[in-house]
């Protein structure tokens, strides 16, 4: 790494380290996120600098450390829960969409729970089906629930803060692949209510998001070399989505590939481009186009882990047809 530089493994580190010492109430629990310092090593040395009652190690049972989590925030804390994986965080569905998402509806407004959960979601790192699917979709589809995925070393670094002072719950989506990359993460927070726009273009708006972002800005920069200039949207927030920012993009270039790397099949793709021909589409050149992950389980043998998720040249690939259409 350059001088100035960290990882997004770092980033999200310093993110925790900087809430806890602003704010008392926040706390760090989860699997194996003390002694160990986390499955991914986001929290290595937090432990030895908080202590074990504001870094707590929890019991294999994702239902009940949500849970705990749950009820921790109803309790005037602000607790920061580290699922392993997302697959993982299907055990605790129950907490999450019955309990944090719906209880200031339930209550008639009288209950906030300011929750963060983070979790490690994607493929591409030889873990096989249960440690490698991309589920931030589903959860973006529940009322009531905040999502992120940062897709920068800026964003792992900023995010984390506004989250918690979000009074309502928020799910922050860490790309596994996405650790070990580095960047400059400026201190202080970013903004948590909107997409970016990552490169300027006219001929065509590639729109993803986490795992895919670099993928897309790469299959941008290969396509530059065609002359064809991409418009590059990073969502970042997958609920609400930034409407406003999409048509905008929309309006300029005419032409879309979204690349998602959930299932085709009632993906976040789909719901985006539901958007795209709801609110622009007099403004279309061409049909929306998809890249989205095979409709399999993730498989481990790596050529087919490969075959099975969006890659940069599915991205060129589909952006030609579109263009030719």
């Amino acid at each position: 790494m350059t001088e100035g530089t960290t990882t997004y493994r770092e980033a999200m580190r310093e993110a925790i380290r900087e809430a806890m010492r602003r704010d008392e109430r926040v706390f760090l629990m989860g699997e194996d996120v003390g002694a160990y310092g986390g499955c991914f090593a986001v929290s290595l040395g937090l432990l030895e600098e908080f202590g074990p009652e504001r870094v707590r190690d929890t019991p294999l049972s994702e239902a009940a450390f949500v849970g705990a989590g749950i009820g921790a925030a109803l309790g005037g804390m602000r607790p920061i829960v580290e699922i392993m994986t997302v697959n993982f965080s299907l055990l605790a569905l129950d907490q999450i969409l019955n309990n944090a998402a719906t209880l200031l509806h339930m209550s008639g407004g009288q209950l906030n729970v300011p929750l963060v959960i983070r979790m490690t979601t994607g493929a591409g790192r030889q873990l096989a089906a249960q440690h490698s699917h991309s589920l931030e979709g589903w959860y973006a589809h529940i009322p009531g629930l905040r999502i992120l995925a940062p897709a920068t070393v800026e964003d792992a670094r900023g995010m984390l803060w506004p989250a918690l002072q979000d009074p309502d719950p928020v799910l922050i989506f860490e790309h596994g692949s996405l650790y070990n990359m580095s960047g400059v993460a400026r201190p202080g927070p970013v903004d948590i209510t909107g997409a970016a726009l990552r490169r300027s273009g006219t001929d065509i708006s590639l729109i993803g998001y986490g795992g895919t972002m670099g993928k897309a800005l790469s299959a941008a920069d290969a396509l530059a070399g065609e002359g064809i200039e991409a418009d590059v949207i990073d969502l970042r927030v997958l609920r609400p989505l930034d409407d406003a920012t999409i048509m905008e993009s929309v309006g300029r270039t005419h032409r879309v590939v979204i690349v998602d790397e959930g299932w085709r099949s009632g993906s976040l793709s789909a719901e985006i481009g539901a958007r795209i021909v709801e609110q622009a589409f007099y403004q279309l050149d061409a049909p929306v186009a998809r890249v989205c992950t095979a409709e399999v389980p993730i498989p481990y043998a790596r050529h087919l882990e490969e075959a099975a998720i969006p890659q940069v040249s599915a991205i060129v690939a589909a952006t030609r047809e579109v263009l030719a259409s």
